[in-house]
């Protein structure tokens, strides 16, 4: 039982949120009530989290040694020795054989995708996640990535505003995640994380404010002018709430900052969340 509990752990499923973009095309065109183009999407949602899991447990592999160094790093199922590294390899490979099989049956722009999430998310854990920057907006296009996926598995076109959004709420996420790792780590800091000598206070208080308000920008601009109906404007409250929200934790030092998917556990930002969805659905599906 242990051992399943560590594999899972290895899995890192509680990232899986990311792969959730994939719905975003499917939402936005009004395609929600498409049973079978919903099923298809989440099909692919499973793709997308198999593919994810392998890049993470290579990430794991390659950061084995500086990971059990790390305050909380070290508790990783690798870099505490609980999983060998032979089972990593092979975890991996089943599921690769699952990604490629599940995404190749569905689309075929769908599979490359795929493969291209897979061949960047590898350069990324080899080599761009060492060039400060390039880090994040890396894990930018990643998320782009993901959000055009579903734009693959369901043939629909859909606003450049909300691919922006897209891009630049990752930026916003993962400047938040860098000034909370650099306070956090303190000195040691750049021990950790190389870039992290580049992310210093100066920086990063900047990448918050730039990243903010190109989300709220871009987000503003898909409101009124990226789809059919101009009643999103309306989503807008909630959605600068979240925002605001957000950039609040990262200063109070919320370990939220440095794990976004603990984000659920505020309680606030569940509550905006949920308005802003049901604000959302009301728009786009019943006015």
């Amino acid at each position: 039982m242990n051992q399943i509990k560590n594999i899972v752990k290895l899995l890192r499923p509680a990232q899986w949120y990311k792969n959730l973009l994939v719905f975003v095309p499917i939402v936005f065109s009004g395609n929600l009530a498409n049973l079978h183009l919903l099923l298809l999407t989440f099909v692919g949602f499973l793709a997308l989290c198999a593919v994810s899991s392998a890049n993470y447990v290579i990430n794991d592999l390659i950061d084995i040694k500086s990971d059990r160094r790390h305050p909380e790093k070290k508790k990783r199922p690798l870099a505490s020795r609980k999983i060998k590294i032979w089972q990593a390899v092979v975890l991996t490979i089943v599921l690769l054989i699952i990604a490629v099989g599940v995404s190749a049956g569905l689309d075929i722009n769908f599979f490359y995708a795929v493969a291209f999430m897979f061949g960047f998310s590898l350069l990324y854990s080899l080599l761009l996640k060492r060039e400060a920057f390039l880090d994040i907006i890396a894990i930018g296009v990643l998320f782009v990535v993901r959000a055009v996926a579903g734009v693959f598995i369901i043939g629909v076109e859909t606003s450049p505003w909300l691919i922006a959004c897209v891009f630049f709420l990752a930026l916003f996420l993962l400047a938040g995640k860098r000034h909370s790792d650099a306070a956090f780590l303190g000195k040691d800091a750049k021990k950790h994380r190389s870039t992290l000598k580049m992310y210093t206070p100066t920086i990063t208080n900047a990448l918050m404010v730039i990243t903010t308000a190109l989300l709220v920008v871009s987000y503003s601009l898909y409101s009124f002018l990226g789809s059919d109906t101009p009643y999103l404007i309306f989503s807008l409250p909630f959605a600068l709430y979240l925002i605001f929200r957000y950039f609040a934790l990262v200063y109070m030092g919320s370990p939220v900052a440095r794990h976004p998917e603990r984000v659920f556990l505020d309680l606030r930002m569940d509550f905006a969340m949920v308005l802003w969805a049901i604000v959302i659905l009301v728009m786009l599906y019943f006015l």
